[in-house]
């Protein structure tokens, strides 16, 4: 096989089912600067693939509330009362951007992470 770059999942197969078998060619060989090749081509393929997603809104202010050793009573110093606290982390009410702009001013949580739809 001719390495080419890798544009589609099928050509990602083949590129992985090719590798496996040169898998043991001896560097400085044909084979060799075959694997190589074939190596760098399906590692530009999985990192453009590889999306790194943002975190949950609550699941992110749970961990951080784990992190610091908070309560929900903590909590509520920061965004106000403490059944609204619940009601958050229990996803029946929304975020406001009050809220978001408190907790990521005092928990350190970006802001991008606390705005995404839960």
């Amino acid at each position: 096989m001719a390495p080419k770059i890798i544009k589609t999942e099928k050509d990602y197969k083949l590129a992985l089912s090719r590798l496996e078998q040169i898998l043991d060619a001896k560097k400085g060989t044909r084979a060799g600067d075959e694997l190589e090749l074939l190596a760098l081509l399906i590692d530009n393929y999985e990192r453009q693939k590889e999306e790194i997603d943002l975190p949950d809104p609550i699941e992110a202010i749970k961990f951080r509330m784990e992190q610091l050793g908070y309560q929900q009573k903590d909590l509520a110093e920061v965004i106000g009362l403490r059944s609204r606290v619940s009601e958050i982390l229990n996803r029946k009410r929304k975020l406001t951007l009050d809220m978001i702009r408190k907790l990521h001013n005092t928990l350190g949580i970006p802001a991008e992470v606390l705005i995404r739809e839960y």
